[in-house]
């Protein structure tokens, strides 16, 4: 084979810097070999989340510099190691943030392995779909369902499944109300997946000041109520999901959460600090905050069916993989509908 045949396309991430610095860099690389239960997948389409703005500005300090960034991976299984036999050659799966677990910790054996201490994840510890191709564990793949396109189905592999996990633990339940912080990627996804799973409940989306076509989108979407940060729903909060990457609606939510009430904080890291919180009025009432942290197979397994059965309908904004600086940098400034995909074909 010729030896340019053997390289590919990556935006590689080689230093910690600004996000409107252009970090990423558009280099030919070798190809990566699958080994013996890996597959190698020819990337069709790469979410755009918001962690690779952690790892880039160095809010999440990647293990190893170079690296390729990306997890919210859709593309098409073009080789197999030597005994992998779960998908077959032309097959299309996703890859997701969780790219590989020991299998045997106390944490994964409680089926939670996004709490393991030696899990990789995909894009941070190994390289990611920033790129043409991509290896991993095929016990970390996942078949998408055929009702997606390529770029509909990337945001699902990280926006939607972290979403559902935050879902699952804030208690929902039908008739509640549930508010969500931030409108991007993850949360315009929960929005169709709560209207579904929770017909009967009344949701309340908060967005930064002056975000109109979010809220106009959140509307769209079953939002009951619209409104900025800060302000005060209708009704207090059962529940609540924090999308942002900033502390203050984790001050904001406790003040308009119900008594009992949980807060569920979907973020790996915040740009800035979560400010002084008032006991009294804001924690005490058995009021209750938690974090996720990352994903685990099980959420993807049981959230991509449930995808197509809903069915969620993702609002995309592609780019060229080239593009991937620019289309960050727009996530930065919180001006992206909906979510962005880096789509390999375009």
């Amino acid at each position: 084979m010729a030896k340019e045949a053997n390289l590919m396309k990556a935006m590689l991430l080689k230093q910690v810097a600004p996000v409107h610095k252009n970090s990423l860099v558009l280099e030919n690389i070798t190809i990566p070999s699958p080994g013996d239960k890996e597959i190698l997948v020819k990337v069709k389409a790469c979410g755009v989340c918001h962690t690779e703005l952690d790892e880039i500005e160095g809010r999440l300090t990647p293990p190893k510099l170079p690296v390729i960034l990306g997890h919210e991976i859709v593309g098409e299984v073009v080789k197999r190691g030597a005994v992998a036999y779960r998908y077959q050659i032309g097959q299309r799966v996703g890859i997701a943030w969780i790219n590989w677990a020991c299998g045997h910790c106390s944490s994964c054996k409680r089926e939670y392995e996004n709490l393991c201490a030696e899990a990789k994840w995909t894009g941070y510890s190994a390289n990611g779909g920033y790129a043409q191709y991509a290896v991993v564990s095929e016990d970390f793949a996942y078949p998408i369902p055929s009702l997606f396109s390529d770029t509909e189905a990337a945001p699902l592999l990280c926006a939607g499944v972290v979403g559902y996990r935050a879902l699952r633990l804030t208690g929902m339940e039908d008739s509640k109300v549930l508010g969500l912080y931030g409108f991007g990627a993850s949360a315009h996804l929960v929005i169709q997946t709560a209207r579904y799973l929770y017909p009967n409940s009344r949701i309340f989306v908060f967005t930064r000041p002056g975000q109109n076509k979010h809220q106009k989108l959140a509307k769209e979407l079953g939002a009951d109520w619209t409104g900025a940060t800060g302000e005060i729903p209708p009704v207090p909060l059962d529940c609540a999901i924090d999308f942002t990457p900033v502390g203050e609606p984790v001050s904001a939510a406790l003040k308009v959460l119900a008594k009992g009430g949980r807060l569920v904080i979907n973020a790996i890291r915040k740009e800035d600090c979560i400010p002084p919180l008032d006991y009294a009025t804001q924690l005490w009432w058995e009021k209750e905050i938690k974090s996720v942290a990352n994903v685990t197979r099980r959420d993807a397994e049981e959230f991509l069916p449930l995808a197509a059965r809903i069915p969620i309908i993702p609002k995309v904004t592609e780019f060229r993989l080239e593009e991937a600086n620019e289309a960050l940098l727009i996530l930065k400034e919180g001006k992206m509908q909906g979510a962005g995909v880096l789509n390999m074909k375009a």
